[in-house]
């Protein structure tokens, strides 16, 4: 399926690109992750149905609808942008008449990602370069905070990695890369058009 048909499909508008004017330079504007890249990643890397999923930075939610739709998991949006917030929960309600059926929980909050506080049971967390390396080490480090709290393995998913990004979780933290997923045919023309996943073992 294209774009159009995918969020025809789920019944929400998530296509286009946003600047956050005005706002703080740490965080960066709004693009939606691609479909195809989400159906390659999802093709090699599972989540269950009793995992807990967080898109941070998830703009209008695109991840968060399609990770609910297939995976039946719990699923939190974290996004800061007033607009892209609405335009989440506007989404979130054409959502749920189209999708009725049993599943887990899916909802948003309207914060800053690094003063979101980690639940105990959130355990997969997705980024796609929503902000400064400065707040990813915050968020990264709260998550690791949490893990010593409440121990669980936990997994950070990266699209379109960034160096910063890339070299912090290899050289500073104590993750681990688990897997890595080309995007194909967007691969071909650009090599950051992949997925990182790393995982902690929360002992």
């Amino acid at each position: 399926m294209n774009e159009k048909e995918y969020d025809n499909l789920l019944r929400i508008k998530t296509a286009g690109t946003l600047e956050l004017l005005n706002q703080s330079p740490h965080y960066n504007r709004y693009e939606a992750t691609p479909y195809e890249a989400l159906d390659a990643l999802f093709k090699e890397y599972e989540i269950g149905r009793s995992d807990g999923f967080v898109d941070f930075g998830c703009g209008k939610a695109r991840v968060s609808f399609y990770v609910h739709h297939r995976f039946q998991a719990s699923v939190t949006g974290i996004e800061m942008n007033g607009q892209l917030y609405q335009d989440a929960i506007e989404n979130l309600v054409k959502y749920r008449r189209k999708n009725k059926r049993q599943g887990g929980a899916i909802s948003f909050d309207r914060c800053f990602a690094e003063t979101y506080k980690i639940a105990s049971s959130e355990n997969r967390f997705y980024f796609f370069n929503p902000f400064s390396i400065e707040i990813f080490m915050t968020v990264i480090g709260n998550i690791m905070s949490s893990v010593e709290c409440n121990a669980r393995p936990v997994d950070v998913i990266l699209y379109y990695p960034t160096n910063d990004y890339v070299q912090f979780m290899e050289n500073q933290t104590p993750f681990e890369l688990l897997k890595e997923v080309q995007v194909e045919r967007l691969n071909e023309n650009d090599e950051n058009e992949r997925f990182l996943v790393y995982r902690l073992c929360g002992s």
